[in-house]
């Protein structure tokens, strides 16, 4: 098997996974189901295997000076304890990849970055603080766990465990803690929409915190293909699909994770582009039928191609198939009524605005 694989991948076999390639490695894509995965996430708690994440150390007295040209996010306010999203940029402002940056404490930084991307990433990295004295760049990934625990009762399934506790956690920050003992890092984000922690901990613990959580009976792990219906249904990017080199932060509508009182490689490119006005834009669409839309399907409207499909798929929590493509501005306000052309079909939908479910529960304070 050429794929990497990760910690947890016997403990995957075990379960039963139907487990397949994905950015280089072999993950779980299901146990039971997707759908019965999803509905899982949605009413109680499950578990996702993100081991295959890269996760880089930037150490260094210099070292918030240096990332701050690189990534687009606000780390100038940044205390230590908090989290932000932001983007990589090349110099055409296209995405090399979205990041999210955590502050360990005045010195030290931790970027978590997408699996497929990692040696590129680094080598951006590196690239951008090499006029940057005293600063340090390590790749931890190989012996980095992760593990997101994701759902309404996710805290209540945690809680018994941590010490010191999380409770008081807010949106996008975290806290070093332990979990049974075992040093860890926890930080309420998630890709899922719904209230969800992620740990970091050394691999070498990763499988007893993973035996520990499915024991309880309110915990189900699930895949890949769970975990994508759930971002889904957020109407959150996924790299590879919604962001690339060849799209820029404006294009997809996430205008809200530049900081412009910031120079940042890219910026000239997308200062050009928004006086310009975008090319295309990133929509959200709902299908009028269960059928899902998938990947690369043509986008048309007054007979001719206006796009594409970046991501598509039946919605569990809607009914109905739902997806996100790329359009012709003129296109992608809501209600459009556009046509999807599939390989031996044609599906009607329309652009609808994001998320398509929920009210965002993940940033409730409690």
């Amino acid at each position: 098997m050429s794929d990497k694989t990760t910690p947890l991948f016997e403990k995957h076999q075990d379960l039963g996974a139907r487990c397949a390639p994905f950015a280089g490695w072999q993950m779980p894509i299901q146990y039971k189901g997707i759908i019965a995965e999803h509905e899982w996430t949605r009413s109680s708690c499950s578990v996702f295997d993100i081991c295959h994440m890269g996760e880089f150390m930037v150490r260094g007295d210099k070292a918030a000076a240096g990332l701050v040209s690189i990534l687009t996010a606000s780390l100038e306010n940044m205390n230590p304890g908090q989290c932000r999203y932001g983007f990589m940029l090349n110099e055409r402002g296209g995405v090399i990849d979205d990041v999210v940056t955590y502050r360990l404490n005045e010195a030290d930084w931790m970027l978590v970055v997408n699996a497929g991307t990692r040696a590129k990433d680094l080598d951006h990295l590196k690239a951008g603080l090499e006029a940057v004295k005293g600063v340090e760049i390590e790749d931890v990934s190989d012996r980095t766990g992760k593990i997101d625990v994701q759902g309404p009762v996710s805290l209540d399934v945690l809680t018994p465990h941590v010490d010191p506790p999380i409770v008081f956690l807010g949106y996008y920050t975290f806290i070093k803690t332990k979990f049974d003992g075992m040093d860890v890092i926890i930080s309420r984000t998630g890709y899922t929409g719904e209230l969800g922690y992620e740990i970091y901990c050394d691999s070498r613990d990763i499988v007893k915190i993973w035996k520990t959580l499915i024991a309880d009976e309110r915990v189900m792990p699930a895949g890949l293909g769970a975990r994508d219906t759930l971002r889904l249904e957020m109407g959150y990017p996924l790299y590879g699909h919604e962001l690339d080199e060849e799209h820029t932060p404006l294009e997809a509508g996430l205008e809200r994770f530049l900081n412009w009182d910031k120079e940042f490689i890219g910026k000239p490119a997308l200062l050009k582009q928004k006086a310009a006005k975008v090319r295309e834009q990133l929509v959200c669409f709902a299908c009028e039928s269960r059928r899902s839309p998938r990947h690369g399907f043509e986008l048309t409207a007054e007979g001719r191609r206006v796009g594409k499909v970046t991501s598509g798929s039946f919605s569990p929590s809607l009914g109905q198939g739902i997806g996100m493509g790329y359009v012709e501005e003129k296109f992608s306000a809501d209600n459009t009524v556009l046509d999807i052309e599939g390989e031996r079909f044609s599906l009607a939908c329309r652009v609808r605005p994001r998320p398509f479910y929920g009210n965002g529960s993940a940033r409730k304070k409690f």
